[in-house]
């Protein structure tokens, strides 16, 4: 692990890109609808039980990290952006859209527009999302296994 030493921020690989800057969770929620902040506490209590990680409020997104950031979140008036990192292109009618960034790191982009929405599919995401951050996707595999 490699920490900034302008931000103090860790990442998985030394000297990764980034815009340095602390920001405060708070500000990300003002003027929103409140089914925004229940929807955005739902899906922290589902990463939650998955495991340690930080929540990093940035500019224009909290991002949730272990190894390397997951998962984020971008509050708008009256739902959340969102998206999962995953070691897999996993086409789903609830996927906006998908990005690759690397082979093994696809970034699946989805709206939740009511707190509802973050259900057991969501968890999943998550979950699946957890061990990618967690870089457990990238385990050298030993010969003859």
């Amino acid at each position: 692990m490699w920490e900034c030493p302008h931000c103090q921020r860790w990442f998985a690989n030394r000297n990764q890109s980034h815009a340095c800057g602390t920001h405060e969770l708070e500000p990300h929620f003002a003027g929103r609808d409140p089914n925004v902040r229940l929807a955005y506490d739902r899906i922290v209590g589902l990463i939650r039980e998955l495991g340690p990680f930080t929540i990093l409020p940035e500019k224009t997104r909290i991002a949730f990290q272990v190894r390397m950031s997951f998962a984020a979140v971008m509050p708008r008036k009256r739902w959340l952006d969102a998206h999962v990192v995953l070691a897999r292109r996993y086409e789903h009618p609830r996927f906006t859209k998908i990005d690759e960034i690397s082979p093994r790191n696809l970034v699946h982009h989805f709206r939740i527009s009511d707190p509802a929405e973050v259900d057991e599919e969501v968890r999943a995401w998550l979950a699946e999302a957890h061990t990618v951050g967690e870089q457990k996707h990238l385990t050298p595999r030993r010969r003859g296994a």
